[in-house]
C-alpha cells in the first residue's frame, strides 16, 4: 500500500476514561490509527484490550474522552451530533458479531434501513421502489432471494450475517468496519461470509477495518496490528 494513499479514517491521541466510583478507569491510552483508501486492516488483541470501545470511536457511536477521529477528511467530533449522525450513516457501513437487525423487519426493510434513516419520509417514499430493487438484488447477490420477506427470527445466523452485510453496503459507503463478523457463526457459515465481505471490498475498492481474534483471518488482510491494555503495539511480528 502505497504511502501516499488516501486516508479515509484517521485518530489521533484517542483516549477513553469511564467513571468507576470516586475513581476514573482509562480504557485507551493515546491511540493513533490511519486506515487508507481501498485497505484490508486487522485488529487483533485479547478480551479487554479495548477493541470494541476503540471501533465504537471510530465509528463514531461513542464520544473519545480526548483525541481526534477525521472521517472522509472531517473532524467527526467536531461537529454537531445531527452532521456527525449523516457523516457515519453515508460513510461507514458496520457488521456486528451479533447482526443487530430489527426483529420487526423483513430481510429487505433491514437492508434499507440505512435509506430510511438519511431520507426525509416523502424522499424515501418517492425513492422506495428503487430502494426495494437495490436491496433484493444485494441480498440475491448473497443467495438470500429466497428469504426477502424473512423476518430475522425466521433466518439462520448466517443468513442474518448476509443481511447484515448487505445493509452495510447499502449506501455504497467507502468503509466497513466488522467487528468479529464470524464470531457467532461455525466455521463454514463464516468462511461463506468473510468471501461476500472480501469480494465486494475487492469490487468496490472499499477500505475495511475488521477486528478478529482470529489469527489465520488476519493474515488475509494486508495490514495487521494488536491492541494490547489500550494501546497499538504495532504490527504483528513478520508484518508490514
Amino acid at each position: 500500500m502505497s504511502s501516499s494513499a488516501n486516508i479515509v479514517l484517521s485518530a489521533r491521541g484517542i483516549v477513553k476514561r469511564f467513571r468507576s466510583g470516586d475513581s476514573e478507569l482509562e480504557i485507551l491510552h493515546g491511540v493513533d490509527l490511519d486506515l487508507r483508501s481501498g485497505e484490508r486492516l486487522a485488529l487483533m488483541g485479547p478480551s479487554g484490550a479495548g477493541k470494541s470501545t476503540l471501533l465504537h470511536i471510530l465509528g463514531l457511536l461513542e464520544r473519545p474522552t480526548f483525541g481526534a477521529v477525521d472521517v472522509d477528511g472531517r473532524d467527526a467530533w467536531a461537529l454537531s451530533t445531527q452532521e456527525r449522525a449523516a457523516l457515519r450513516n453515508r460513510h461507514i457501513g458496520f457488521v456486528f458479531q451479533f447482526y443487530h437487525l430489527l426483529p420487526e423487519l423483513d430481510a429487505v426493510e433491514n437492508v434499507m434501513l440505512p435509506a430510511m434513516i438519511a431520507q426525509s419520509r416523502g424522499d424515501f417514499r418517492e425513492d422506495r421502489r428503487a430502494h426495494i430493487a437495490k436491496a433484493m438484488d444485494l441480498l440475491a447477490n448473497f443467495g438470500l432471494s429466497h428469504r426477502l420477506k424473512h423476518r430475522p427470527t425466521q433466518l439462520s445466523g448466517g443468513e442474518r450475517q448476509r443481511v447484515a452485510l448487505a445493509r452495510a453496503l447499502f449506501l455504497d459507503p467507502p468503509l466497513i468496519i466488522a467487528d468479529e463478523p464470524t464470531g457467532n457463526l461455525d466455521r463454514d457459515t463464516g468462511e461463506l461470509v468473510l468471501e461476500l465481505l472480501f469480494r465486494a471490498q475487492e469490487q468496490r475498492n472499499l477500505s475495511l477495518l475488521l477486528v478478529t481474534h482470529d489469527e489465520r483471518l488476519a493474515e488475509r488482510c494486508g495490514r495487521v496490528l494488536r491492541l494490547e491494555a489500550g494501546r497499538i503495539l504495532g504490527p504483528l511480528p513478520g508484518r508490514g
